[in-house]
Formats: C-alpha cells, structure tokens, sequence
C-alpha cells in the first residue's frame, strides 16, 4: 500500500524500514522490542485512518490471524503493530483522543467475548483491552510524543499480548527486563516515565497514549454488553 507523507509517497516496505531504524538504530529503551526487531519477530501493518470502519475492521482481522499463528506453548514472543501513515498529531492530547476512539470503536465492531483473564473495568487495576478473545497491553506511539521512546517515525499503536507478560514472568525474565528497560528509559529522558505501574497497581490505560496524564483522569472507554 502507498502513502503520501509530506509530498513523499511512501509504502509498506520504507514505513517498516523506518521502524526498524527507530528501534534497532537509535537508542530505544525498550530491550525486548529490541530482540523482536532483531529476530523479526513482529507483524507489521499499515491502515489509512484511525477513525474509518474499513480501516479498524481490517485491523481486527489481521489481530485475528495475528492470534491464530501465534503459539501460546512456547517462550517465543511476538509483537503486533498498527501503523498509520495518513494520520497527524500535533499535540499528545490529540492523539489520545483519537487512540481512545478507535479502541472504542474497535470494542464495538469486535465479535468476541471480552477476555475473562481481565477486567472489563477500565478503572481497575486488573483492566487489560480485549479484542478477538486476547488481551493486549496498548502502547500508542506519534512523532510528537513527549517521550523519546515513543516518538515512533508515524502514528502507531502497539498490540502487545498481556499472556507475554504473565509468561515471562512465570518465567522468572520479568523484574529482569523491566529494571533494564526503566534504567535505559531513565538514561535516554533523564527520568523514568512517571505514569509506569505494574499490572495490579493501577489501571494502565493510564500508561496507552504516552502522555502524563493529570491527577483525576478518567479514561473515556466504555465497556458494551454484547
């Protein structure tokens, strides 16, 4: 697929390169998205809007079959990314708003159950976001991040499985990695991102858009009985 990107037609193949180089190349703080990127161990694509139907139906397919690979019996892990090279954001609260609508309307065009290994509450500590039966821990990523490990080369937004996390820390990988990650976050910004918690903390939707939120934020999604 191509795209227009100041008066530059850009496709799937340079969008992934760029990527790349934002994780491999720089100084990312994130190590295991460091290893994935090395062992191509990612699915990668790109969609035209954040707010169409044909683009977010579209999404949850590739999540679907993106699920339907993956095998949950090994220690081998996988990152989804949804990348989308139309959208522009000049502020972090633009795109917060515009991830919380899509994840809203990705919730209501979804025709599976949420997963009973979460909350559906977005408030509770034990909330994680649910599409096609999984849940997923979200990292949404912009140009205009205030963090530099967000400040991904276009608006994307990461699918993380929230079974990853349980595995590595079944493990015994977990405090490893998240100590190596907040120290390289540390080094890289000057200090760590204040809205990181442990999963049973707090909720992490706190953590999605990138932003710092305030004292008071309430997070705008809406669980629909289905």
């Amino acid at each position: 697929m191509d795209f227009v990107k100041e008066n530059k037609v850009i496709n799937d193949q340079a969008i992934e390169n760029d990527f790349r180089k934002f994780i491999l190349k720089n100084d990312h703080p994130c190590v295991m998205a460091k290893a994935l990127f090395k062992m191509g161990n990612y699915h990668l694509k790109t969609y035209p809007s954040m707010g169409e139907d044909a683009s977010l139906l579209k999404l949850l397919m590739d999540l679907e079959g993106y699920i339907g690979q993956y095998d949950f019996n090994s220690n081998v892990f996988q990152s989804f990314i949804a990348v989308f090279p139309n959208e522009s954001f000049q502020t972090e609260i633009g795109f917060e708003k515009t991830l919380w609508k899509m994840l809203q309307n990705l919730h209501e065009l979804d025709d599976y159950e949420w997963d009973k290994s979460v909350s559906k509450d977005p408030e509770s500590s034990n909330f994680s976001f649910s599409l096609k039966g999984k849940a997923f821990y979200i990292v949404g990523l912009h140009p205009n991040g205030s963090r530099k490990a967000r400040q991904s080369p276009y608006p994307a937004v990461v699918f993380n499985l929230h079974w990853q996390f349980e595995r590595l820390r079944k493990i015994g990988g977990f405090l490893r990695v998240k100590k190596r990650i907040r120290k390289r976050d540390k080094d890289l910004q000057g200090y760590i991102n204040p809205t990181l918690r442990d999963f049973g903390e707090d909720s992490e939707t706190k953590q999605y858009s990138g932003r710092q939120v305030e004292a008071g934020w309430k997070c705008p999604f809406n669980h629909k009985n289905k």
